[in-house]
């Protein structure tokens, strides 16, 4: 009888923790927002935890820079589940260390793999399906598919 109980008293303990682990997946996602500043931010940072969707242009009044921003915005949860910041430089002379890592002309998409190398490079808005492809297409993506992540 005494094991009944027990096993009872388990299960009731053991139900609840994915639920929590759930929640707090959906807290971190919340709390980070999608589309960053670039700033001082440096590729390093992000290195095997994010990769980076770096958007340039010369100015926040540049029509490529505002379509693409606004499909990115559209579809956010395929680029969370893919564990995808977005990183904003629309200030050439501010000369950010993004900036100067990636040296963009204009208005470019620029997207970095987890290990810090730059996977591909747009000079024209990409909407988030044909980034996504692209993503999965990569090593390290199978790799994170294979293991169920």
């Amino acid at each position: 009888m005494k094991q009944i109980y027990l096993a009872a008293i388990t299960a009731l303990f053991l139900i609840p923790a994915p639920l929590l682990a759930q929640e707090d997946t959906a807290l971190e996602a919340e709390a980070t927002p999608l589309i960053q500043s670039a700033g001082d931010t440096e590729l390093s940072t992000f290195k095997w935890q994010s990769r980076i969707i770096a958007v340039f242009a010369d100015s926040t009044l540049d029509p490529s820079y505002n379509e693409q921003i606004s499909l990115l915005e559209a579809r956010p949860d395929a680029l969370l589940e893919r564990d995808v910041v977005v990183l904003s430089d629309t200030d050439p002379e501010a000369r950010s260390p993004l900036r100067t890592a990636l040296r963009p002309r204009g208005f470019a998409l620029v997207i970095v793999d987890k290990d810090g190398r730059v996977m591909l490079r747009k000079p024209d808005p990409w909407d988030v399906r044909e980034i996504t492809r692209a993503i999965d297409k990569t090593p390290l993506r199978q790799q994170e598919l294979e293991s169920g992540r």
